[in-house]
């Protein structure tokens, strides 16, 4: 049907979305962030007004940001032409993050892949401190983890937000994708209880990001 969206954008790279989709003869219908950003400015507002497609975040997001924008709730499914959109709301690196599981209509009903933001690395998991609270976010991240994306099956592929070097995790992989099952076996932070999971996840957080409160404000502000 000739749809598309566009995930977590990052400011200045608009033009090559829009260059994207016209290439591939798509229409951009929606721009997803699957959490309020605190390492990269966020282009998504301002494709989603060029692409005169919607602008989402999960719904919880109206509590941070200063600007409308289209809710997504946790289960709520986006029909986009042949591509289905199944949400995952999975808190934990922030209380709005989400993931998005996708199918393709044309290979048939099982899930192809999910779109893990910050909540799950190749070989890592992200921050849980960016809003405070670490302790108590970490063991939502456990939640998150092990109630959401774990359940999965192991031949779904998984494309995280970060690769190494990125400031939203530890340890984090430069492999750009991997499947559930392969970080089900191999991910040692997948394999831990609850409270070893916390304990070890506030011990390895890194020095916050120096520029992050201007990029929460700009990413939250009107």
């Amino acid at each position: 049907m000739g749809k598309a969206v566009a995930v977590d954008v990052l400011a200045g790279d608009e033009d090559w979305f829009i260059a994207q989709a016209q290439h591939a003869g798509v229409a951009i219908t929606h721009v997803i962030d699957t959490h309020v950003h605190a390492d990269h400015y966020s282009g998504g507002r301002a494709l989603a007004r060029r692409a005169s497609a919607h602008y989402c975040l999960h719904e919880s997001a109206r509590d941070i940001v200063a600007f409308d924008f289209e809710p997504l709730r946790d289960g709520q499914r986006l029909d986009v032409g042949n591509v289905k959109i199944e949400v995952l709301h999975t808190p934990g690196h922030t209380l709005d993050s989400m993931c998005l599981l996708v199918k393709d209509a044309r290979r048939g009903d099982a899930p192809w892949f999910v779109v893990t933001g910050d909540t799950l690395f190749v070989g890592a998991v992200g921050r849980p401190d960016l809003a405070g609270r670490e302790r108590d976010m970490a063991g939502l991240l456990w939640d998150s983890l092990h109630n959401k994306l774990l359940t999965l099956p192991n031949e779904v592929e998984v494309y995280p937000g970060h690769q190494a070097g990125s400031a939203c995790g530890a340890g984090l992989s430069g492999k750009p994708a991997s499947t559930i099952g392969f970080e089900r076996r191999w991910n040692s932070a997948l394999n831990m209880d609850r409270g070893s999971f916390v304990e070890q996840l506030v011990a390895s957080i890194g020095p916050r990001p120096s520029d992050m409160d201007a990029i929460v404000a700009a990413n939250t502000s009107a």
